[in-house]
């Protein structure tokens, strides 16, 4: 593969801010938001998982057919995870049988 890669300045960088996100997520855990605790913790490893795919896997660089497959393969993570909420959310219309109600 003969194309542009990152320096080693743009692996630092994004190895820091890594690690500045892996301490927030540690400092966020001992702050109580109630239900948000959650949605801060997987907002944060959405996005160290971001910057890993793009800069580590070298996703930034990449032709556009690479990062076709990519969003395919999240399109398909997102079908399936909806899938299986609508599963979720939908179990509480079937009342269970017999005593257990």
């Amino acid at each position: 593969m003969s194309g542009k890669t990152p320096s080693v300045r743009t692996y630092s960088l994004v190895f820091i801010a890594l690690l500045l996100l892996a301490a927030l997520t540690t400092g966020i855990a001992y702050v109580n938001l109630g239900r948000f605790n959650t949605v801060a913790a997987l907002a944060i490893a959405a996005v160290k998982m971001c910057l890993v795919a793009l800069f580590f896997m070298h996703l930034w660089y990449s032709p556009g057919l690479t990062k076709i497959v990519v969003l395919a393969g999240f399109f398909w993570l997102a079908l399936m995870v909806s899938f299986i909420l609508a599963d979720v959310f939908t179990r509480s219309w079937i009342s269970p049988p017999g005593p257990f109600r």
